[in-house]
């Protein structure tokens, strides 16, 4: 492994390196240095090495969109934002002062993003920022508490908030609002275990999701199951317990989606009749149910898919529901 190299002592232009530090950019050390006019700054090993930086910035340089980026703003307003005092460069070297805003609150921010208005306020001027009171106002199950110096991504204020549950959480004004966000998380958590309960699981299989299953439009032919190939022909599948399950490569698009519903009736809507039929059976005859799970299989053996119900009913003489050409 290469040796690091050793910059302490060394002088760059107007800085001279004192220390490493703990911090990288772009794999590059990031080391600690003091200007010739006596500020302390950060700069990488590749910007020192190759002079891209060669003061904490207080030598004025002049660029059309930049401005005189050493320049001494304290005092000076801009749009909402008035400059306090220069701070650590940004990462890229840039200039950035310490700004009060009007609200109240305080902002760091690049001296470019000052002159050119890019950056106007501390983000209460965006719009979802309202700065409403929402201090004991109920919201679901959250109850605000304090309203933090933090914003979101949107300039949203952020509240402290407790949840009927009893942990507190942070939630964005907006998310509060608008109702995106009702719990610290337990009502997600709820749903979840509700789930079992709420749908019905056969042999790893929602007989729900299948009863009120939809056509839907989402691969290269716009039919489910029914895949156009780079030769302009249709190639057909059909899904059941995980696995996937092929039927057959068809000339004609119609074609193609009529072996493909044709398939569907057979397995899934098979399978949904003979689970409705089992429990039909199972309700009268719980004991025989114990020892008796409803199992249900597609097989394919020698090109033919066989829909097979593993749990023969009694009263029923033959396990296999149908036979489905491969």
């Amino acid at each position: 492994m290469p040796k690091r190299m050793d910059l302490s002592g060394k002088k760059y232009n107007m800085l001279t390196v004192l220390e490493p530090t703990d911090r990288r950019e772009a794999r590059y050390t990031v080391w600690k240095c003091r200007c010739d006019c006596g500020n302390i700054t950060y700069v990488n090993t590749r910007h020192l090495l190759r002079g891209t930086i060669k003061n904490c910035g207080c030598v004025p340089s002049e660029s059309s969109y930049y401005g005189k980026t050493g320049e001494d703003i304290t005092g000076q307003r801009f749009s909402k934002l008035v400059a306090v005092k220069r701070v650590e460069n940004s990462r890229d070297g840039k200039t950035r002062w310490l700004c009060q805003c009007d609200c109240g609150n305080t902002k760091i921010v690049k001296m470019s993003e000052l002159k050119s208005g890019h950056v106007k306020s501390c983000g209460c001027m965006r719009p979802h920022s309202t700065g409403r009171n929402l201090l004991g106002q109920r919201f679901s199950r959250l109850v605000a508490l304090e309203k933090t110096e933090k914003r979101d991504s949107k300039g949203s204020i952020i509240w402290r908030c407790r949840c009927d549950c009893g942990n507190d959480t942070y939630v964005s004004e907006d998310s509060l609002v608008n109702g995106r966000t009702v719990s610290c998380g337990c009502r997600k958590r709820e749903l979840m275990h509700q789930i079992p309960d709420t749908l019905t699981f056969v042999d790893g299989t929602c007989v729900d999701w299948l009863k009120s299953r939809k056509t839907r439009s989402d691969n290269t032919s716009g039919h489910t199951g029914v895949y156009k190939t780079k030769e302009g022909k249709y190639r057909v599948l059909i899904g059941f317990k995980r696995q996937k399950y092929y039927i057959g490569t068809y000339d004609n698009f119609a074609e193609a989606v009529s072996a493909r519903e044709e398939a569907a009736e057979v397995v899934h809507k098979g399978f949904v009749m003979a689970y409705q039929e089992y429990t039909a059976y199972a309700k009268n005859h719980p004991e025989w149910a114990k020892n008796n799970p409803f199992m249900f299989e597609v097989e394919k053996v020698q090109g033919v898919i066989r829909v097979v119900r593993k749990t023969d009913i009694p009263k029923n003489k033959t396990n296999n529901l149908n036979i489905l050409p491969g």
